[in-house]
């Protein structure tokens, strides 16, 4: 299976939406987060790091660009937010390359602005509001051969 699609009425169902996500995607780090303003891309984040057992805060790293945490068994996840650069050459800057061929999760919010450096194995998540305020989340592993064992 290489799409999945899931809907979450209330924020105290994300973290199951949260595991689901995680335990669909679990073999590929690079997560690319799309959706409008709102939508709930750094709340999803935030469930998946619960999840994943990181032990400190998680926050959008709109002005830092990058914030990295650790998990309880010491494991490194990044979180990205592109949304105020101007140019890819500021992702490479930052050395975006080396945390995606790094192994660790990247969690990418806004990637539309860096649509050049997407490595090729990577999971697309959209997030959309539904009127009265549900969501639906559809991911889309690309770039991997999934076999059925």
């Amino acid at each position: 299976m290489t799409e999945l699609t899931l809907h979450y009425r209330h924020l105290a169902e994300i973290d199951h939406a949260a595991q689901t996500v995680l335990d669909f995607g679990r073999d590929v780090p690079v997560w690319l987060f799309e959706g409008e303003m709102g939508a709930g891309k750094t709340t999803l984040i935030q469930a998946l790091c619960r999840c994943m057992g990181v032990t400190g805060p998680v926050q959008s790293p709109t002005f830092a660009l990058v914030n990295e945490y650790e998990t309880s068994t010491g494991d490194a996840v990044y979180h990205f937010d592109f949304y105020r650069i101007k140019s890819e050459i500021e992702a490479l800057d930052l050395g975006v390359e080396e945390y995606f061929d790094s192994g660790h999760f990247c969690f990418v919010e806004w990637p539309s602005k860096i649509p050049h450096l997407w490595p090729p194995e990577h999971l697309s998540i959209h997030l959309e509001v539904q009127p009265g305020g549900s969501r639906v989340v559809n991911a889309e592993i690309s770039g991997i051969s999934i076999r059925n064992s």
